[in-house]
């Protein structure tokens, strides 16, 4: 669904993909709270899951209409496998990995600035980049350590078959920034999820301005590798 209104000319559009209904209540939320869009907008909800991402990531990009010029970005919740981390934490993919293969991220820089400027004067936020692992279930215990052991800084089920689908449609801008939810020590079976969700949700309302920051950035478009 549009998060914002056209940009001006002929300016490349950009997808938005979450998996879940309050990521992208959150997204719209975050949308209404920014500046207005300096490009067309879709916030497009996949579904959960590596299989639902890729259709729905492959039918907006050929019912946009511009779909080798349609930056795509993939973004929601996720498990971090970093010690340390805390949710509401964010993580910037430097590169996806699947079953697939891996998918390189562009300007990942960009957005490492911008949402560290967000969440200035925020102590408790941290912004992470390194790779991010993709599944197709959640998560837990020995599977996350072996996870991490990989390199892996994160763990989700749709930014690997987001990104994988969009680069397959054709060479564009891609990245991939997660927000943690739970975390080694803030595992989803503890008392602090609720908690947990509520400040990811938070953080998640206001991502929206580095998203415009990065696409603004001339990141060169990446191919499958």
């Amino acid at each position: 669904m549009p998060a914002g209104p056209a940009g001006q000319g002929t300016a490349a559009p950009l997808l938005i993909a979450c998996a879940l209904g309050i990521e992208r209540l959150a997204l719209r939320g975050g949308g209404r709270a920014a500046a207005p869009a300096p490009v067309p907008v879709t916030v497009v909800r996949t579904g959960m899951g590596p299989r639902a991402a890729d259709r729905a990531v492959t039918r907006a990009l050929d019912a946009g209409g511009a779909a080798e010029a349609t930056a795509v970005i993939a973004t929601g919740f996720c498990a971090g496998l970093a010690r340390g981390m805390h949710p509401g934490d964010l993580v910037v993919a430097d590169e996806t990995r699947g079953p697939d293969g891996r998918t390189r991220c562009t300007g990942g820089d960009v957005l490492t600035a911008a949402l560290a400027e967000l969440v200035r004067g925020h102590p408790r936020r941290t912004v992470h980049t390194g790779p991010v692992a993709g599944s197709d279930h959640v998560v837990r215990g020995a599977e996350r350590a072996a996870l991490r052991a990989t390199g892996a800084i994160a763990v989700d089920m749709e930014s690997a078959a987001t990104l994988r689908a969009a680069v397959r449609a054709g060479p564009r801008p891609v990245a991939a920034v997660r927000v943690v939810v739970d975390a080694p020590e803030h595992e989803l079976l503890r008392i602090g999820t609720v908690r947990g969700g509520i400040s990811a949700f938070r953080v998640l309302r206001a991502v929206l301005p580095a998203f415009y920051e990065w696409h603004r950035s001339e990141a060169a478009p990446q191919e499958v590798s």
